[in-house]
């Protein structure tokens, strides 16, 4: 199923039209465990419609595109397609680049020179903006260009879309590490009785709360998830680990990788230590600092696992249902593209009624670039941190298989 543009959208939408005009796809940010499948849907699409000239890859995203650094993927082997669409990692390459005011005209330079008419972005927020900035400026000039962009992130923190390809797939990692996690650490106990799992998500909490989607009973691991939604009361993190401990001899701690206290960032220095190019500010580890706070406690040691990239490279984690979807929002793209729209973003959009079932749809450019949907109090129960039931309901679809259960001996 596809949608198009709902009714009252702000995005520019030309009029359709079939055309021979050369295509640049972009991958950009983080990569994601299926970033190559939405590449894949939308080059293979392409290929299949005919409706487009030379299907550009710029390597290493808005670099390339400035560098000329392209190559032809209509050219590539179709056979390679498939094994392309597994592998992690962005098959172009990737880039973290904020366009200056002197760059976007360079880029529509470079654009035009190449008789680019369409751009297919897949990314996040960052490249969302970028994305919008050169279909403005292309208006503002008057050149013909079609920008539809593709969503892509882990954090599943873009406005306008259920949810976000590459969300499924790290989500499942972090649920079956937090479950092997557990595992250790109720082996361990007395010599190890705490676990802080450090992950991803920047300034919100989806991937944190995931970690708790294979806890079947109350000794299961999590015992406390911090997202960055909330301020951290170290004082309670301290009292509600020593409460796991007392009650089931150990406690596994989920924190996300950006926690704020209320003096600002956990244990850190009020300067970060690294700004990135579009003002993301990076801070010291705030799982290390908890890991530090509670081996002081416990006078025990305190285990830190912090898989960081793992978590969106590991190849077995792959959500089917994640794959599927990144594929189909490639294929949307190219669709949508050759249909006339422009300044948009595709979108996933859930069928309300069950079995789970999900589309596209389209929301303009302007609604997503450099904004973040943080995670809705309504998916955490109480201050634990753990997820509600209609998370639950709203994430276990995207996790693709169902999660093993874990037996336990009884007496133990």
């Amino acid at each position: 199923m596809q949608r198009l543009a709902t009714a009252g959208s702000t995005m520019n939408v030309t009029m359709a039209r079939r055309s021979k005009g050369n295509v640049v796809v972009l991958q950009s940010g983080g990569p994601t465990p299926v970033i190559n499948q939405s590449l894949t849907g939308f080059v293979r699409e392409a290929l299949d419609q005919g409706s487009f000239g030379t299907i550009y890859g710029a390597i290493h995203g808005m670099d390339g595109l400035l560098e000329r650094r392209f190559i032809d993927l209509g050219r590539q082997p179709r056979r390679l397609w498939p094994s392309i669409a597994r592998a992690p990692g962005a098959a172009l390459g990737s880039a973290r680049r904020k366009l200056g005011p002197g760059e976007i005209g360079e880029a529509l330079d470079v654009l035009k020179q190449t008789e680019v008419r369409f751009l297919i972005s897949i990314g996040g927020n960052d490249s969302a903006e970028n994305a919008h900035l050169l279909a403005e400026a292309a208006s503002a000039s008057h050149h013909p260009l079609t920008v539809v962009a593709v969503p892509k992130t882990v954090d599943n923190d873009l406005p306008e879309t259920d949810h976000c390809p590459g969300y499924g797939s790290a989500a499942r990692f972090v649920a079956l590490a937090t479950m092997g996690a557990g595992r250790d650490a109720e082996a361990l106990r007395r010599s190890v009785p705490v676990t802080v799992l450090e992950v991803m998500g920047r300034n919100a909490g989806w991937l944190p709360v995931a970690a708790a989607l294979g806890k079947r009973d109350e000794r299961d691991a999590p015992h406390l998830i911090l997202t960055p939604e909330t301020e951290v009361d170290e004082n309670r993190v301290v009292s509600m680990a020593d409460e796991a401990v007392r009650r089931w001899g150990f406690a596994v701690v989920v924190v996300s990788e950006n926690l704020k206290g209320p003096d600002g960032p956990l244990g850190a220095a009020a300067e970060p230590e690294h700004v990135d190019e579009f003002g993301h500010a990076y801070h010291a580890s705030p799982g290390r600092y908890l890991a530090s706070l509670l081996t002081r406690h416990f006078k025990a040691r305190v285990r830190l696992e912090s898989p960081n990239a793992i978590q969106r490279s590991f190849p077995a984690c792959v959500s089917t249902t994640d794959a599927a979807e990144a594929y189909l929002a490639g294929q949307a793209a190219a669709r949508y593209a050759l249909a006339g729209h422009t300044d948009c973003m595709v979108t996933l959009v859930r069928e309300p009624d069950a079995p789970y079932r999900c589309g596209t749809g389209l929301a303009p450019l302007e609604a997503v670039a450099g904004k973040e949907r943080l995670l809705p109090p309504a998916f955490v129960t109480d201050e634990s941190g753990l997820p509600s039931p209609e998370f639950h309901r709203y994430a276990m679809p995207l996790i693709g298989a169902p999660l093993p259960r874990l037996g336990r001996l009884r007496g133990t």
